[in-house]
């Protein structure tokens, strides 16, 4: 079962770990990446509808995920597909969340779901999966989901890790600010002959600058950005330094100069949404995940907006106007998603110095 903090109850076929799980509902419309996305660390704190009917149809890949786990708190898909078919495939995705302790629904209406957070926004829910109907309590569920603040919990903290680690053997140092990072940032900079050391989200300068890095990426990661202000003091304190943010590294990078971020009413979630470069009037179709953007009006006058959402006009990119600082709000490594926006991995590297 499926409780909404407004009532709805969407009543289901459980799959993956019996248990209950609390999380903001939100809705991703990618047609594949099922893997990519549940474990994608950005997603932590929230249950995940799938958009696609058809969930599970390839199965689990020992080289697809994002991360070391499953970061969803549950899934909800329409139809699961119990019998994957893919040369790579080593487990169904039922086993799959198993084995990650993380609750499914699948055979409801998802399309209904989508609608109402469209029209009503993402809002806190609760997941339970159970052996008996009997042992779920509807009102408990709504109870619960009442209960959830998302926007006050610091997932960056739970997510971000504990320990550096380094990658890479290249001439220059990048050092990757780990606010929820997805792996393939980290192959893309390796792939482009980077050394990159990857640290906690609240290292220090001090401890930043003990790398002599060349520059420096934020990465992306969960949550309210507004939670963040240490980060974003240790990112003001680097910019004698070449620096990249990514998704929620974009937003950190926003409020390290002043500005503002506020939250969307369902996020961008999803690998086809167009975003316009101003200055070349260049179209990327772009993989997104986010659920806060930039206030355009509070970015300060060093700094000029590079890029906008083509669906809602929203800050997708700036860029300060003399220093070799930078941010997009979307994914330029993808995983899942188009290739579009690779280029700014090359953009960054040759800015190091």
């Amino acid at each position: 079962m499926l409780a909404l903090s407004d009532g709805t109850i969407f009543e289901g076929i459980g799959f993956g770990a019996d248990g209950m799980r609390e999380g903001e509902l939100v809705f991703n419309t990618s047609m594949f990446g099922y893997q990519e996305s549940l474990t994608d660390p950005s997603y932590a704190g929230q249950i995940l509808v799938a958009t696609y009917p058809l969930i599970g149809n390839y199965g689990i890949s020992k080289d697809a995920p994002e991360s070391e786990k499953v970061h969803v708190c549950g899934y909800a898909v329409r139809e699961l597909c119990e019998t994957p078919s893919h040369s790579q495939s080593i487990k169904t995705l039922d086993k799959y969340l198993k084995e990650n302790s993380v609750p499914g629904i699948c055979s409801i209406d998802t399309r209904s779901i989508v609608r109402k957070i469209r029209d009503f926004g993402v809002m806190p829910s609760c997941l339970q999966v159970a052996q008996e109907k009997g042992e779920i309590d509807a009102q408990k569920l709504i109870s619960a989901a009442k209960a959830l603040d998302y926007s006050k919990t610091d997932f960056v903290a739970k997510v971000s890790p504990q320990e550096t680690k380094e990658y890479g053997s290249g001439k220059k140092t990048v050092v990757l600010m780990d606010c929820g990072s997805k792996e393939n940032i980290v192959r893309e900079l390796v792939l482009r002959g980077l050394k990159v050391v990857r640290v906690p989200a609240f290292a220090t300068e001090k401890q930043i600058r003990s790398y002599s890095p060349d520059g420096i990426v934020v990465s992306n990661g969960p949550g309210d950005p507004a939670l963040l202000g240490e980060i974003a003091h240790t990112v003001r304190s680097l910019f004698d330094l070449p620096i990249f943010g990514i998704c929620l590294g974009h937003q950190i990078l926003a409020h390290a100069i002043g500005g503002t971020t506020y939250k969307l009413k369902f996020g961008h979630r999803g690998a086809n949404h167009p975003v316009l470069e101003k200055k070349t009037g260049r179209v990327a179709i772009t993989s997104q995940n986010h659920g806060y953007a930039v206030d355009g009006k509070s970015i300060p006058e060093e700094f000029e907006i590079t890029h906008v959402n083509l669906n809602d006009n929203t800050v997708e990119g700036m860029a300060h106007k003399t220093l070799p600082i930078f941010s997009i709000q979307y994914h330029p490594e993808a995983c899942p998603g188009p290739n579009d926006s690779k280029y700014f991995f090359e953009r960054f590297v040759k800015c190091l110095k």
